[in-house]
């Protein structure tokens, strides 16, 4: 039991800190989408070394050249981090457009089913961010990214926090 009560206290300390950086990110959204942007290509460069060796190795001509353009890419995004921020941006709105598009089909296919207006909701809401989105995009790339990775970091650290309060409840039961 013992055991499991330093999972919980781990958990929520691990809450709080992911919470504290989702608070971060939500306040300066520019520097965290820029962060993003980085991020994503540092591991476009490295996956596109790896696809060089292995075109090198006997994965041949396709392997290499796909590789060369990851490489490029992530050079590119790491050079002009607002353009790798706009592009991603323009990722996330046909994203969140086809999912909610999806979402809507998938809500009117469902009914009457419970939940199934939910599902609609949600999918609502996609439609509407994307247009949000797109309708200021592409200065929509200095703070959607941020903003929703902040979202995500606070709803993830409130998660971790309230499961290892539960995992404390239980050890004290």
């Amino acid at each position: 039991m013992d055991e499991f009560a330093q999972l919980g206290k781990g958990a929520k300390i691990w809450g709080w800190i992911t919470l504290f950086m989702g608070l971060l990110a939500f306040a300066s959204p520019a520097v965290s989408g820029v962060t993003v942007v980085i991020m994503v290509a540092i591991v476009l460069i490295v996956a596109g070394f790896a696809r060089v060796i292995a075109g090198l190795q006997g994965d041949g001509f396709w392997s290499i050249l796909f590789g060369i353009l990851y490489v490029v890419g992530g050079a590119v995004m790491i050079g002009r981090p607002y353009l790798g921020l706009a592009s991603l941006t323009m990722v996330l709105i046909i994203y969140f457009l086809v999912n909610g598009i999806g979402e809507i089909i998938a809500a009117f296919q469902a009914k009457p089913q419970q939940g199934w207006g939910f599902v609609l909701f949600s999918g609502t809401v996609s439609v509407l961010l994307a247009l949000m989105i797109w309708n200021q995009w592409p200065l929509s790339g200095a703070w959607a990214i941020g903003v929703l990775v902040g979202i995500q970091l606070i709803f993830a650290g409130l998660t971790m926090i309230t499961v290892g309060s539960a995992i404390k409840e239980v050890t004290r039961g």
